[in-house]
């Protein structure tokens, strides 16, 4: 195999959407993903692809690939959801993918807050997030004001130790605008995304910028390798650490999900389900504000346009979003080396 993956000469290809979520279904139905839930996943891996969102795109196939293939994602998952209380809403993945059961659960979830005025979805028994913007822009694109919280498995030790104890838990924010799309905040608590530092390792890179990991013994690193098998540096230092531990609360705590720490890697084949939790809030502003919302919030929306060089948050995705509907995106020759390694040699002429 080795010999045939080096003769194969693999480099970068641009695949239209269609094509490339097309791909991706292969790729996960090919490690043992259903075709209902393969094709959900890569909905949303291209979709994060076409945003600018590398990182959580087409990159995770080699490992979705991987930990389909080991059980540790149950790819045949069906999510079961039920509501425990007027306004809570619980979500089993199965061990599955995040992606099916956020697309069981948020039709519901929009539904009971525009009943209630609030509502809460708790997802349990569940891999990796995602893009945690996805889910609340869904929301925000049906009139309601979304909140998103996950954690991941460990890569961020507490601000002044060297064990990894939190996850990169992403938290994300969206609200509808007036008359053009949703605003979105996306953020994980780490400076950069692990993603990255995978991607880095995937393209042969030795190296990383300064100032985004530790190695395993708490020391500032450039090498890749061993960033990745130590720590992230989180955002806002102290501060970022005590973001994580709200999120770790409301996404693992309050789920009774695995914490970050117990939690297994997202990037490979080995140990047991990660069954993390995934937390979302629903809001009606017009329960509150009720018709003036949207015309309220313009006047903070210009408020930051009219200076020089400032944009709303999540502006950049739509630019990207934009190119890539015309454009296509880009399957990189490290992703379909690794793909190859494991048995994959769709070239996706």
């Amino acid at each position: 195999m080795e010999g045939s993956v080096a003769r194969m000469g693999f480099h970068g290809r641009t695949l239209a959407l269609d094509a490339a979520r097309a791909y991706a279904a292969r790729v996960l139905e090919r490690f043992g993903t259903s075709p209902a839930n393969a094709a959900i996943t890569a909905d949303a891996l291209v979709r994060a692809e076409a945003d600018g969102l590398g990182t959580h795109g087409l990159t995770r196939l080699p490992s979705y690939g991987a930990m389909a293939a080991a059980g540790k994602i149950d790819g045949h998952a069906v999510p079961k959801m039920r509501r425990v209380a007027p306004s809570v809403l619980a979500v089993d993945a199965g061990n599955g993918f995040a992606y099916p059961a956020l697309a069981l659960g948020l039709p519901e979830l929009a539904a009971i807050a525009r009943e209630s005025g609030i509502a809460l979805m708790a997802v349990r028994r569940s891999s990796h997030f995602g893009v945690a913007g996805q889910p609340v822009e869904a929301l925000a694109r049906e009139g309601l004001v979304g909140l998103a919280f996950s954690n991941a498995s460990a890569s961020i030790a507490p601000w002044g130790g060297k064990r990894a104890v939190f996850g990169t838990n992403p938290i994300a924010f969206a609200t509808p605008l007036k008359g053009r799309a949703p605003a979105v905040v996306d953020l994980s608590v780490a400076r950069v995304a692990r993603g990255n530092i995978l991607a880095a390792v995937q393209r042969g890179e030795d190296t990383i910028p300064e100032g985004w990991a530790f190695d395993a013994q708490g020391n500032p690193t450039t090498d890749a390798k061993a960033g990745l098998a130590g720590t992230m540096v989180p955002m806002g230092d102290a501060k970022g650490t005590a973001l994580a531990f709200v999120i770790e609360v409301m996404a693992a705590a309050l789920t009774a999900s695995t914490f970050s720490f117990d939690a297994p890697s997202f990037f490979d084949g080995e140990g047991p389900p990660a069954a993390v939790g995934h937390v979302i809030i629903a809001i009606d502003p017009g329960a509150m504000a009720g018709d003036a919302y949207l015309d309220h919030l313009e006047r903070l929306a210009r408020a930051i346009e009219s200076e020089p060089g400032a944009r709303l948050p999540g502006a950049r995705r739509l630019v990207n979003r934009a190119r890539a509907a015309q454009e296509g995106v880009t399957l990189s020759a490290g992703v379909q080396r690794a793909l190859a390694q494991m048995g994959f040699e769709d070239l996706a002429e």
